[in-house]
């Protein structure tokens, strides 16, 4: 009897566990989608495109976009943290999917 319970409640964790690992499968790609989204080139890209970026919606690219026009475009990637709503929590996860791209490249370089 005790050999049926036990057994019973093995077979039971181990489905429970299959289900679980198969469900984290199935959510899987939605991360790995994000982290191949192209590098976004914040001096000539539309507000659909930056609006790709993660935590950046359709308002704050319109804010970006602002930004970039009443200064003269980004000289570089760090002043995105002068656009209000973007703190250096959100540019340190848009950092590697953002760029200036201008002419000046030495000048980035700092």
């Amino acid at each position: 009897m005790v050999r049926a319970l036990f057994t019973s409640f093995v077979v039971c964790f181990l489905l429970a566990g299959a289900a679980a690992l198969s469900a984290a499968d199935q959510r899987a790609p939605a991360p790995k989608q994000a982290g191949a989204a192209a590098i976004v080139n914040l001096n000539t890209a539309t507000a659909t495109q930056i609006a790709t970026l993660p935590g950046i919606g359709e308002k704050a690219a319109q804010r970006i976009i602002e930004y970039r026009e009443k200064n003269g475009g980004f000289k570089k990637i760090e002043e995105l943290m002068n656009v209000k709503g973007i703190g250096e929590k959100s540019f340190l996860k848009l950092k590697p999917l953002i760029t200036v791209g201008d002419k000046s490249t030495p000048k980035q370089q700092q």
